[in-house]
């Protein structure tokens, strides 16, 4: 089940001059800065009560966020939905058609599990789930 907006990403070519404009629009500093050496991203995140906007700048020339901006330019590259049983979720949506990109679970920033489903079964949109490991009390 879905949970909320965790967030909105915008695939950017400079993290950290993309942070200083946005810094300036939001009125408040980027919080968590991060390099996914397995994704080949880095992301800054600007958190907006409960939920963010995430910047990701590709690292080299051939991995999929770099591909995006240079076939659509900077933008809006996908929405985190965050749900409370990734592996579960998965499982639900792969019976139910879905297309995914992920049919596993990976690690994502913040030590989260993360997966993504393909635009071609989100009306265009790539979707990003997301689950957090909260410890436990």
């Amino acid at each position: 089940m879905v949970t909320r907006i965790e967030h909105i990403a915008i695939a950017v070519k400079d993290v950290d001059a993309s942070a200083k404009l946005f810094e300036t629009l939001l009125g408040i500093e980027r919080g968590h800065t991060e390099t996914l050496s397995v994704e080949r991203v880095k992301v800054a995140f600007f958190e907006l009560g409960d939920s963010r906007i995430e910047l990701v700048e590709g690292i080299g020339s051939d991995n999929p966020t770099a591909k995006f901006i240079e076939k659509r330019g900077e933008g809006i590259h996908h929405i985190c939905l965050e749900v409370e049983d990734l592996p579960g979720t998965l499982s639900r949506l792969d019976a139910a058609g879905f297309p995914l990109i992920d049919k596993v679970p990976k690690p994502g920033s913040r030590g989260t599990s993360v997966a993504f489903l393909h635009p071609k079964g989100c009306n265009g949109v790539l979707v990003e789930l997301v689950e957090q490991h909260r410890p436990s009390s």
